[in-house]
């Protein structure tokens, strides 16, 4: 599990870093309303990665989508880093795209993380590879300013300096995901069963379902909320400093207590943690807007809460995703959500500037919250059928598999 969750904290700070820089130099090059074309096209790379990555997984196991992952944001990070050095924004896109899909493979590195444990410890290992997002998201930042030092005494592009710090991070990802312990490849036939199985029968089961919802929801609200943060604050005349710190406590919201929600998750269900996380969520939109434009402490707290919202939803959810199905199911199911979710997280990374433009940071605060409100249905369903389907839910593994055996191909 250390390969996994080494590998998991290059490849965050490469994330983070390449962001940074991308965001920077695409302003640069096109003006501040383009500025987000970078972090766009990671996020891009990352949904359609981890589409890709899980059906790798899924035929010829963990190591060789982490592997592959982690290549590929390697020659991203290369592409990205000569396309700094020209001064070309359509070459450092193509290179965003690919690191995006190495940081596909750190998303998926917590189900991997999951699978070397008994069922009661897998959330636990699950957010203990969540914690990793930590170090990468706060070392990372820390280094570019001694990576865009050197480029300039030799005639490069600052810049290109943050770059190259992503493609040796990512390289490091690379042998650390090669050091994973190989499993067993999964058989040809339970592959093809996988492939095989509709779509529409997967995501009948409520925990699928309820997964996909809830992590949907999660990473929309937070990117929202966050995203339109900084805009906010310096149109109310904020100091750098003070966006600093908000950034910094909803960082440390969204990874610094992965490893206890993991705990929560073996310890109550991942149902019951979902369902924390999403009232967090919803208070938190409540927060904010009460603290929108104000100096003192509240938003940065209220952009804690945010965080750890979004954790508690993800890591919740996100453990519902490791059990009751055969090992080959459960990767093209977890691939299928995590590209739905970053999709989602593109999507309100683009939409939440211009409803702050419209309407306003409280509005979009509040508006963001109450999507809570269609998982939460979800929840409520679940409950409701608890005493019929708890029976049911034991002994699905099994079931299931038996299924997958028998009938492929039935809705």
């Amino acid at each position: 599990m250390g390969a996994l969750f080494l590998g998991a904290a290059c490849v965050n700070a490469a994330m983070t870093v390449a962001g940074t820089a991308a965001t920077l130099l695409v302003a640069d090059r096109l003006g501040t309303g383009w500025a987000g074309l970078g972090s766009t096209a990671g996020v891009a790379g990352t949904a359609a990665g981890v589409l890709l990555l899980s059906r790798l997984m899924a035929r010829h196991g963990r190591r060789s989508g982490l592997r592959a992952g982690a290549l590929t944001g390697t020659a991203g990070a290369a592409m990205a880093t000569a396309g700094a050095g020209v001064g070309s924004v359509p070459v450092l896109l193509a290179g965003m795209l690919l690191v995006g899909v190495g940081n596909a493979a750190a998303q998926l590195a917590r189900y991997a993380a999951a699978e070397e444990f008994a069922a009661g410890r897998r959330a636990t290992a699950l957010g203990a590879v969540v914690w990793a997002g930590t170090v990468g998201a706060v070392g990372g930042p820390l280094l570019l300013g001694p990576a865009t030092g050197w480029p300039g005494r030799s005639g490069w592009p600052p810049l290109t300096g943050a770059f190259a710090l992503a493609l040796a991070c990512l390289a490091a990802a690379a042998v650390a995901f090669a050091l994973v312990a190989r499993r067993p490849p999964v058989g040809s036939e339970e592959a093809g069963l996988a492939a095989a199985w509709p779509l529409r029968s997967l995501l009948a089961r409520p925990d699928i379902r309820l997964a996909l919802t809830a992590m949907l929801t999660a990473q929309v609200v937070m990117t929202a909320v966050m995203t339109a943060a900084p805009l906010s604050m310096h149109q109310h005349g904020q100091p750098m400093g003070m966006v600093g710190l908000v950034v910094s406590t909803h960082t440390l919201g969204m990874f610094a207590l992965a490893p206890l929600s993991g705990r929560l998750a073996d310890r109550f269900g991942g149902r019951t943690v979902v369902a924390v996380g999403l009232a967090t969520l919803a208070l938190a939109g409540v927060l904010v807007t009460g603290t929108a434009g104000s100096a003192g402490p509240g938003l940065p707290v209220a952009l804690f809460v945010l965080g750890y919202g979004w954790n508690l939803a993800f890591v919740g959810a996100s453990s519902l995703l490791v059990r009751g199905l055969p090992s080959a199911v459960e990767a093209r199911v977890q691939g299928l959500v995590e590209s739905w979710s970053w999709a989602g997280g593109g999507a309100a990374t683009l939409g939440s500037t211009a409803v702050l433009g419209v309407a306003g940071y409280p509005p979009l605060a509040l508006g963001a919250g109450a999507l809570v409100a269609v998982p939460a249905a979800l929840l409520v369903a679940h409950r409701r059928r608890a005493p019929t389907s708890s029976a049911v839910d034991q002994g699905a593994g099994a079931g299931e598999s038996a299924r997958l055996d028998t009938d492929p191909v039935s809705p």
